[in-house]
């Protein structure tokens, strides 16, 4: 429809039913207007999956790579694909509105959502983000830019005031955001932190002032759930829709301070007007244009493996022998260690709103195994644990009390402890947020754990509130789980504490029984059961683990962090890999001259074993394929063709910018453009290894680059390369714009534009490169203006940010 017939629709609702439809109906869901055909609309997480309006492991998601290993493809295409599977997904779900995806920079690499940003360079995430909103939105769903604007930090993330002088805003941090608006975003999500002193979801200057009236923005900008803290302030500042609902600062409020003269109605006309639009553009409006008819394709699960695997970054491929140890081929080894906390429990994804529940992860261990085949022998040692939780109960041991199935039972309970409803679980971590039913005061969980070895075993519960837990025939156990004082609010999902206890046992069953009080007046509950057989103390197993090393042709040792070190609502407090596992690869490499390590993390960590092992892989969370990817890459079914979108620093403190915290409620971008890899030259502080660096499994000569100047402005390159190795493999061809100014240490080179190629050992191929004028652009202070500054420029052809291999000169005409 265009607008005049939306308006006609627009004009048969009463004020108070425009108002109404401004707040959600729900937690993931806005209400439906039937007069008018507008059907409820469902709202839904995120950047690594469509998880729906639920946090059950019955209604499963495919469990995509994490956003910055998408970013690490350097591949439009790539991304677009994975945005449009995760369109696809979202109308299977019946979801029109996708919360994704996380455009905010890596600012610092202590950012607890790091692992779901695309890079720290606005021009790379810029092109990555425009891929998958396009390809999200070529299915008729909703993608949401987030978090708008200056929410780099997750520390006070709801409270903090972000302080960004106008250059710095303009060129570095907008940049994503005009990105997305061009590729026809149809939401953008409004942050909790303040900009210059005023919340955003108040903030007229950014949203009306630059997102909507500069930008042209006609979509719907959303407030972050709870985000939300005034009505007439907010409502004027150009936000046009409030989540969660029913209850907000907006409803009757909003409505009185249109009454009182406060908000025009005309403000409220035109939210609704980009609500209705939203609705038209996803077929939940009668008389929309039909959608286009996609579903999840069958060879979905193929598709995420393959991405992954080309994802994955080579930091290091040195000789083992008589050439490089990767890839691995299965032929010439006839006994592989495979060693690591994250061998067999892969983390697949980070913490937080992203989570979504697969419908499987394959393990890295399991991959590797039948990758390697019959002829090879494999042993698995742990080496070192890592999770702070105990694990989790599963089907194989927990049974139903009331079926003897596999499962948990879940009642809902009334205040007198009559059953309201039942369930069965296959998982013993629940997520409820709404949905209990009516009169819900307590969840019981009561399940039969099998026992196969006697000793001592823990059991424990997780998360928030009050629980009541009977174990056998022991007493029942009050026990009340309370937050880390000044906690985020989302500590209870991601990190919540534990209550362990031992109980001596013999093989057998034991009965669990656990309640946890619910709050009639919030409805929410995050809560956990786990168990802990008896096993091998700390240094048994990394005794094992070395022996293992040193019996093996191989040693492929696999690392990383988890979902509680990498996660929304808190940043990390330093980079180090959690654990012994720093202890554990050198040990390993020492026993062993061909190691391989895989890095299992979505953000940087030190590894001061780097120098000591010849192949490092850099795995990401890899999403629910992660081990096939893994094993893929290792073995060069798929050439690991990623190349870093973040600098990997040797230790923490060489990072240009580390703190997250803010002091006095401020955090000061007082390093303009100076972070990532643009600090570090400006420090001339040599990384662990570069932004853009990735070696893959051949090896590319630079021989020409020509460079022009369009009538346009634009800047047109062609930039000819040659594979000098002996596979096939694709080259990422980077861009870097010399230093402007005269000084160039004051003022480093900055990433401009990429492109890519494919050849075969010995071909020769031009890379066609356009840089757009407006990337040459810069923000004029004073004239409130983009100008192009007259003169020569000086552009790099690069295969990382440290890796320069050709320069050519263009004059600008300048603006």
């Amino acid at each position: 429809m265009d607008d005049k017939a939306l308006a006609v629709l627009l004009g048969r609702l009463t004020l108070e039913q425009k108002v109404a439809l401004l707040t959600g109906e729900d937690f993931w869901s806005l209400r439906a207007v039937p007069e008018i055909g507008l059907r409820k609309i469902l709202v839904s997480d995120g950047p690594a999956g469509v998880r729906g309006t639920t946090w059950d492991e019955r209604d499963p998601s495919l469990l995509f790579p994490n956003p910055t290993a998408l970013a690490a493809t350097w591949d439009p295409g790539q991304v677009r694909r994975a945005g449009a599977l995760m369109g696809a997904q979202a109308r299977d779900k019946g979801v029109a509105w996708h919360l994704a995806p996380n455009v905010n920079l890596h600012r610092s690499p202590l950012g607890g959502r790091h692992f779901e940003c695309y890079s720290e360079d606005p021009v790379l995430t810029a092109v990555v983000a425009a891929a998958f909103v396009d390809g999200v939105q070529s299915a008729g769903v909703a993608s949401t830019a987030k978090h708008y604007i200056g929410n780099e930090s997750e520390t006070d993330r709801m409270t903090y005031d972000a302080e960004i002088d106008a250059e710095t805003l303009r060129e570095v941090y907008l940049v994503p955001f005009d990105a997305v608006v061009r590729a026809g975003a149809w939401s953008v999500m409004a942050a909790y932190n303040s900009v210059d002193g005023v919340t955003m979801t108040e903030n007229e200057p950014l949203i009306t002032g630059i997102l909507k009236d500069t930008l042209g923005f006609d979509g719907v900008a959303v407030s972050d759930w709870f985000a939300t803290r005034s009505a007439a302030a907010s409502a004027n500042a150009g936000l046009d829709v409030v989540m969660p609902g029913p209850q907000g600062p907006w409803g009757e409020a909003l409505a009185a301070a249109v009454g009182k003269g406060e908000v025009a109605e005309t403000v409220i006309d035109d939210k609704v007007l980009r609500l209705l639009r939203l609705a038209d553009r996803t077929g939940f409006l009668d008389g929309a244009d039909p959608l286009p008819p996609v579903t999840t394709p069958d060879d979905a699960a193929a598709q995420l493996r393959d991405i992954a695997a080309r994802a994955m970054v080579v930091l290091r491929n040195e000789n083992a022998g008589e050439e490089p140890l990767l890839p691995l081929n299965p032929h010439s080894v006839s006994r592989v260690a495979i060693i690591g906390p994250n061998a067999e429990r892969l983390t697949a994804q980070g913490g937080g709103s992203a989570h979504v529940n697969p419908p499987h992860i394959i393990s890295p261990l399991t991959a590797l195994t039948e990758a390697l085949g019959p002829m090879v022998t494999v042993e698995h040692a742990e080496g070192v644990v890592t999770q702070r939780l105990l694990p989790l109960l599963t089907p194989r041991t927990a049974t139903d009390p009331d079926t003897g199935h596999a499962g948990l039972r879940v009642d809902f309970i009334d205040p007198a402890g009559d059953v309201l409803g039942s369930e069965v679980r296959q998982t013993s971590r629940f997520v409820f947020l709404g949905g209990l039913p009516a009169g819900t005061a307590g969840i019981r969980v009561r399940t039969d754990v099998a026992v196969a070895d006697p000793g001592n075993h823990q059991f424990s519960v997780s998360g928030l509130g009050s629980f009541r837990l009977v174990i056998g025939d022991n007493a029942p156990m009050k026990i009340t789980l309370s937050p880390t004082e000044g906690a985020d609010p989302t500590e209870g999902l991601v990190k919540p504490p534990e209550h362990r206890v031992e109980v001596e046992l013999d093989p057998g069953t034991v009965r669990i029984e656990a309640v946890v009080q619910v709050d009639e007046n919030l409805p929410v509950a995050m809560f956990g059961l786990h168990h802990g057989a008896p096993g091998p103390e700390a240094d048994e197993l990394f005794e094992a683990a070395v022996a293992a090393a040193r019996a093996a042709d191989v040693a492929i040792v696999i690392v990383g962090t988890t979902d509680e070190v990498e996660s929304e609502g808190f940043d990390r407090t330093d980079l180090k890999l959690p654990g012994r596992q720093d202890d554990l690869v050198a040990a390993v490499a020492q026993a062993n001259p061909r190691t391989i390590v895989v890095v299992n993390a979505g953000a940087p960590v030190e590894m001061p074993w780097r120098a000591l092992t010849p192949a490092v892989l850099w795995a990401w969370f890899p999403g629910q394929e992660g081990g096939y990817a893994i094993a893929d890459a290792l073995t060069g079914a798929v050439e690991p063709g990623g190349r870093l979108p973040t600098t990997f620093p040797k230790t923490a403190a060489d990072a240009p910018v580390l703190a997250t915290r803010p002091v006095d409620g401020k955090i000061v971008y007082a390093e303009g453009s100076m972070f990532g890899y643009r600090g570090y030259a400006k420090a001339d502080i040599v990384p662990a290894f570069p932004f853009g660096h990735g070696l893959g499994y051949t090896t590319w000569e630079y021989e020409d680059i020509t460079a022009a100047v369009t009538a346009a402005g634009d800047v047109e390159l062609a930039v000819r390369v040659r594979n000098t190795g002996a596979r096939i493999g694709r080259e990422v061809v980077q861009i870097y714009l010399a230093g402007e100014d005269a000084d160039q240490a004051c003022d480093p080179r900055r990433l401009v534009a990429f492109g890519s190629t494919l050849a075969a050992p010995n071909e020769i191929a031009t890379v066609p490169i356009t840089i757009p004028v407006r990337v040459l652009a810069r923000w004029d202070r004073e004239l409130g203006v983009w100008r192009v500054r007259a003169g020569v420029r000086e552009l790099i052809a690069a295969r990382s940010a440290w890796d320069e291999r050709l320069r050519t000169r263009v004059e600008m005409t300048g603006s």
